[in-house]
Order: C-alpha cells, then structure tokens, then sequence
C-alpha cells in the first residue's frame, strides 16, 4: 500500500475543516458567553444603584 499525495491532501484538508469547525463553534460559545456576562455587569450596576439612592442617608448642615 502506497501514500499518495492525493492521500495527504484529503487527510489535511479533512484535518483543516475539523479545526475550522471547531474554531467556529468555540468563537459562537464565547460570543454568547461574553454577552451573558455584559447583562450580568450591567444589571448589577442597575440595581447596586437603585438600592444605594434608597438607602442613602441625607445630611443636611446648618451654619449659624
């Protein structure tokens, strides 16, 4: 049995389309993964905000 470079060929494109699709799938993960962490940051922003004028304790001072 022989190796031809027709053999090589298809075995790297093969290898090569593998590693694309994975590339992709791991690209679209982090996408999401990103997005979901920016809404996160965001909301506890939001809401860290709201609770602390809320609760803020209003001083006022007076000179005679």
């Amino acid at each position: 049995m022989t190796i031809t470079r027709q053999d090589i060929e298809a075995k790297a494109n093969e290898i090569v389309s593998a590693v694309n699709q994975a590339t992709g799938s791991a690209r679209d993960t982090a996408v999401v993964a990103g997005v979901v962490v920016a809404i996160l940051i965001v909301l506890a922003f939001v809401f860290g905000r709201r609770r602390g004028a809320r609760n803020r304790t209003l001083v006022e001072v007076y000179r005679v």
